[in-house]
């Protein structure tokens, strides 16, 4: 069911502050919760730091504005930071962070590959196609960590909702940036939805930069600290092609307005499908507070724009952020787009047998890997702890493991350390042998 929310009553915003046992919220339970509770929780941590960070650049950059419009969105902005700390602090102190980073690549998995299946613009789904073969191979990097690290089976965090197996080989996402640098849509012919799909993913891909930044380095092992700064690093690309998709002339704003619009989205999704009661009922105050927010904001595009807010948002809202088992469709894109690789100015994509030799990214993945790559080693040491690479697939998946590698890999600038297919044959092969032999013996 979708609603016009221009025309419902949210919570004015001089009831919208809290006080701190109502901010500093408790936790779900590590041991009880569901996957897509904890995936929730972690993204509407990001689109709030997209919205507090964005009203900022509002009162940094606006000028010409009346002071009490830069008061009015500098306690939008206090607001805006309340929901974020109750977002990120329902996050329980139990859970590792090698467990929440398992949490916030199937966030990116789930929620790339539902919004590639909404989105209307071809250009625009093939753009996050792309990015989502990078993230799942993420989450099979952290998986091998969180195992033989911690004794974390990757269906304790992600329960069987998302597959952990090879993607496009981290190693090989490290690009020329200027590669990722999309096409920007049209401001004027581009449908809101589209405009708030992008919002979405970005504010999602943007959070996983900082929380990698941010949490990293608190490990000792250096190889695990390595492999968070690669994909690190990576995480800086996909925001760059995200943004890059944003129209570089949309007023500021056009841009509160759809950033206020895709915050009511993602709450009403989210409220929508929350099964938690203690964890959906900060969904549903979050969605009051940020309708009045986009009331505040529309009059403002009013007052100064001129024009009608609903040109810019339409009269309905959507599903943004439905989190349910994609696994059907990412096997799909992988058969189909594993070997895919960036092109120049925007277009659309190479296979790997078109690259040309001067491809700008060879010389960034050279360089970057050019003692190893630390997400190949994640795998390597797997191999010498538990004899076997950790996944959790399906069987029809599992059947095109060695496939698909072998399909995605490269062979300029490849790491010295890069694990080959018959590497993995071989440690599978042996763990069976080990595995019978213990069988037999018992």
């Amino acid at each position: 069911m979708s609603f016009n929310p221009l025309k419902e009553k949210g919570l004015p915003l001089e009831k919208q502050l809290r006080n701190w046992h109502q901010i500093a919220a408790r936790p779900y339970k590590k041991q009880l919760a569901d996957a897509y509770t904890r995936v929730r929780q972690i993204f509407l941590n990001g689109i709030e730091v997209e919205a507090w960070g964005f009203k900022h650049q509002l009162n940094r950059y606006l000028s010409n504005i009346d002071g009490k419009d830069r008061e009015l969105i500098s306690r939008m902005g206090r607001i805006e930071n309340q929901q974020q700390m109750t977002c990120n602090w329902l996050c329980p102190s139990n859970q590792s962070v090698l467990e929440t980073t398992l949490g916030y690549e199937q966030v990116a998995v789930d929620l790339t590959a539902y919004l590639a299946q909404v989105e209307p613009d071809n250009y625009v789904k093939e753009t996050f196609d792309f990015g989502l073969l990078e993230d799942f191979d993420h989450l099979y990097r952290y998986a091998q960590f969180a195992y033989t690290k911690e004794n974390v089976k990757p269906d304790d965090i992600v329960q069987n909702k998302t597959d952990v197996i090879l993607g496009r080989t981290t190693q090989f996402h490290h690009n020329c940036n200027a590669l990722r640098l999309r096409k920007p849509y049209d401001k004027n012919k581009t449908c809101p939805r589209t405009k708030v799909n992008i919002l979405t993913l970005l504010s999602a891909e943007q959070q996983t930069h900082n929380f990698y930044a941010e949490h990293g380095f608190m490990y000792g092992d250096q190889i695990l600290r390595e492999t968070y700064a690669e994909i690190k690093d990576v995480e800086e690309e996909h925001v760059t092609m995200y943004e890059s998709l944003i129209a570089p002339d949309e007023t500021m704003f056009e841009k509160l307005l759809l950033h206020e619009f895709c915050e009511v989205c993602n709450y009403y999704s989210c409220y929508q499908d929350e099964e938690c009661n203690d964890i959906k009922k900060y969904w549903e105050i979050f969605l009051e507070i940020e309708l009045e927010h986009l009331k505040i904001a529309a009059d403002l595009f009013k007052k100064y724009e001129k024009r009608d807010p609903y040109e810019i948002i339409g009269e309905e809202t959507f599903i943004t952020s439905r989190f349910e088992s994609q696994k059907s469709y990412v096997q799909k894109v992988l058969n189909k787009e594993v070997n895919k690789r960036l092109k120049e100015n925007g277009e659309f994509y190479y296979s790997l047998d078109e690259i040309p030799n001067d491809w700008a990214s060879y010389e960034v993945q050279t360089k970057t890997s050019e003692v190893s790559s630390p997400s190949e080693n994640a795998v390597r040491i797997a191999f010498l702890q538990n004899g076997i690479d950790v996944t959790s697939i399906d069987k029809n998946l599992k059947n095109l493991e060695f496939e698909l590698l072998e399909k995605g890999m490269q062979k300029q600038g490849a790491a010295c350390n890069t694990v080959q297919k018959e590497e993995y044959l071989t440690a599978m092969k042996k763990f069976e042998e080990k595995k019978e032999l213990k069988s037999k013996k018992i």
